[in-house]
């Protein structure tokens, strides 16, 4: 049986943009599972524009063509990781706009969050949590947040995230709840599809 795949989410597309960095970091870190497979998923990839369809796909097929692929794209996964920046006590704007354009490709499936910036993002992920519940997805509970000194460290004066060993167990732990919910919510899922 394969394993079920994880998306590693790029939140932002800014050219200056950090989120290549602790993508990298995480990814080196949770390709080491043999339980999971993930991919990075670069928002830069799919350019969508402001949400302006008649209405959520739960509700009606998305007409833009960007907006179809994302949702495709996404239809791939048994859950997700977004990794956030903050913008203003908020997440990204084109991070909320791409939520917006799915909906059934969201529903029962994990999403665990990596957010960076003074405080880590951590304003951002209790913001991106309400909004996940309100896709119908399972918000796990340990997030990992690369705040303070550690972020300046690596922003601007050149840290490597991979020597802060203080973060490995958020990391493990984080990956840990990710794998659960992701098992437990894909055999619910496949169970209720047997049954339909």
């Amino acid at each position: 049986m394969p394993n079920p795949k994880i998306a590693i989410i790029i939140s932002s597309t800014r050219a200056t943009r950090f989120a290549d960095k602790p993508t990298q970091w995480f990814h080196t870190i949770a390709r080491q599972r043999t339980d999971l497979d993930f991919e990075i998923v670069d928002l830069r990839d799919f350019p969508l524009p402001f949400f302006d369809e008649v209405a959520s796909n739960a509700w009606a097929p998305t007409q833009n063509p960007v907006g179809v692929r994302w949702q495709q794209k996404l239809a791939e996964f048994d859950g997700y990781v977004f990794i956030t920046a903050e913008y203003n006590h908020g997440p990204t704007g084109v991070l909320k706009n791409a939520l917006d354009y799915a909906y059934p490709e969201w529903n029962k499936k994990p999403a665990a969050f990596v957010g960076y910036g003074s405080v880590g993002a951590a304003r951002a992920i209790e913001q991106l949590r309400q909004i996940a519940v309100e896709l119908q997805m399972a918000p796990i509970r340990t997030g990992v947040h690369i705040q303070g000194a550690d972020f300046f460290g690596a922003w601007q004066q050149g840290a490597a995230l991979e020597d802060m060993a203080h973060l490995q167990p958020g990391v493990q732990a984080m990956l840990e709840e990710l794998a659960w919910w992701t098992r437990a919510l894909k055999t619910a899922r496949e169970a209720t599809a047997a049954g339909a």
